[in-house]
């Protein structure tokens, strides 16, 4: 095997990989990328069993052949490279290990035989042409309420509901949930008939938006499940996820019905406040104090070493005086991924969940639900 190519071009699709990697080492060959060279191009891919990842680069091949390499160990080594041509070589003499070569640097690397890499499922028939710019939307405003805990499984992962004219996702760790929904497409999403709901784990929407963020606006985003496995195609590059089984909550049961308490804020005014006064919040509940009055909310919080703070913005608010108190974490979340320059807080009492939306006109119906907490 022996080709050359640009470092730029190689660089970016094993800035890709990284997140793919199998850091653990338990299975050794899972932190290898694979690497395929042919038909003047180089293909990498990189999986940890769970995530796959596929792209592929421009390459002057002399012979071609295959072979795996470190996948850390090679991006620290190109990224310290200067731009120019690299070349590599492969060779069955030399223990199968891949010689590189750039302007006066010279490396020799030891891999894996390409025997012992997982084979990837090919991409599926496919299913729906998503636009790029409302799934990153659609990832930005939910990612952060997918749950962490590994006990609850079905929650390690958003809702994604295609129907013919819109797309939904929705996330929930338990304590909150959002939900965002498309303005209905005119065109639709090419394919869908019915509806199809699947689970997209935490860790593939995040490689996914970080594909997204290439991905030109006009080229759709190729969407393609089998028996066990999800496929988003962007371009030359695919992403492969083990797609999660289970039961989701009913999240249209938790969404509130009665919230009559209705308080419009600025956003950077609330996000500043809460932002101050959560240094003085306790280390353990993270708990902040949302008091609300005449054309007035008040932030407050109390810690019991620290000391307390207190900070008041204006607000448009007219109903009966109100004292609710929230993880400030949960509140920042929602206000750092609703980009709107006013927000909507909705409330029924202090025992209740409220609904937080953007109260400027966007392109996507945007909710957010939180659980109170005890004050």
């Amino acid at each position: 095997m022996e080709f050359s190519l640009q470092r730029a071009d190689l660089l970016r699709e094993l800035t890709l990989s990284q997140g793919v990697l199998e850091r653990k080492a338990t299975i050794p060959i899972l932190s290898n990328v694979l690497l395929e060279a042919s038909e003047g191009c180089l293909r990498l891919t990189a999986t940890d069993l769970e995530l796959g990842i596929r792209s592929s680069c421009p390459a002057k091949v002399k012979k071609e052949g295959a072979t795996t390499a470190p996948g850390k160990k090679l991006f620290d080594y190109i990224r310290q490279l200067e731009e120019g041509e690299i070349r590599c070589k492969v060779s069955e003499a030399a223990g199968g290990s891949m010689q590189l070569s750039s302007g006066r640097s010279h490396v020799r690397m030891a891999g894996m035989s390409r025997e012992s890499f997982p084979v990837l499922p090919d991409f599926p028939a496919k299913l729906a042409v998503i636009p790029p710019k409302i799934l990153q939307a659609m990832i930005s405003r939910t990612i952060f309420a997918i749950s962490e805990e590994e006990s609850r499984y079905t929650l390690n992962a958003a809702l994604l509901i295609l129907k013919g004219e819109t797309m939904m996702m929705v996330a929930t760790d338990g304590h909150r949930l959002a939900h965002v929904e498309a303005e209905p497409s005119q065109d639709g999403y090419s394919g869908v008939s019915g509806e199809i709901r699947v689970l997209v784990p935490r860790k593939a929407m995040a490689e996914l938006s970080k594909l997204l963020g290439d991905a030109p606006e006009d080229d759709g985003i190729e969407f393609g499940k089998d028996d066990n496995h999800l496929f988003f195609r962007i371009g030359p590059r695919l992403l492969i996820c083990r797609m999660l089984t289970g039961q989701f909550p009913n999240y249209e049961a938790v969404l509130p019905k009665a919230c009559d308490k209705i308080a419009v804020v600025e956003n950077n005014e609330i996000t500043a406040a809460i932002r101050r006064v959560s240094l003085f919040s306790d280390e353990r509940t993270h708990t902040v104090k949302l008091q609300l009055g005449k054309d007035e909310l008040k932030v407050t919080a109390t810690g019991s070493e620290v000391g307390e703070c207190e900070e008041s913005i204006p607000a448009v608010y007219t109903a009966s005086p109100l004292m609710i108190g929230f993880n400030w974490q949960y509140l920042t979340d929602f206000l750092s991924a609703a980009g709107a320059q006013k927000i909507s807080m909705e409330f029924k009492d202090e025992q209740s969940a409220s609904q937080m939306t953007p109260a400027s006109a966007d392109k996507m119906k945007y909710r957010y639900v939180v659980m109170p907490m005890r004050v």
